[in-house]
This record gives C-alpha cells, sequence and structure tokens, in this order.
C-alpha cells in the first residue's frame, strides 16, 4: 500500500477514476491529493467511517474531491 499522499489518493479511487486522474498532469495530481487529505482531516462523517472502514472513508473522500472538481 502506498504511503504517499498521492499514491493513497489514486489508490482510494476506483479503477475508472484513478485511470482519468493518473492521465492528468503531476501538478494537478498532487492538488487533488492535497484536497483529499484535508476533506479526510476535516470531515467529522469520515472520521467515524474511518474507524470503521478506513478504505471506504478514503474512498468516500476520494469521490467528494472529484465530485467538486466537475462541479
Amino acid at each position: 500500500m502506498p504511503t504517499d499522499p498521492l499514491g493513497r489518493f489514486l489508490a482510494a479511487l476506483d479503477p475508472e477514476h484513478r485511470e482519468a486522474v493518473g492521465a492528468r498532469p503531476r501538478q494537478e495530481q498532487e492538488r487533488l491529493a492535497a484536497a483529499w487529505e484535508r476533506e479526510l482531516e476535516a470531515d467529522d462523517e469520515l472520521d467515524t467511517l474511518d474507524e470503521l472502514s478506513p478504505a471506504a472513508a478514503e474512498a468516500e473522500a476520494a469521490r467528494r474531491v472529484l465530485e467538486r472538481e466537475s462541479d
């Protein structure tokens, strides 16, 4: 399992989104990974989910970040 923020973010994405994000410039990928980390830190609901399933919390945070990107 990756330990760097970008690797963890990419791992949290579903395969389709992982491929799409992986095709973006590195700087854009890092910006999204930073937003993902902020989402994980800031949302109390994700803290609760993280206690039950860290992978599910990371996936939900990734989904939210990408959803905001598409708005």
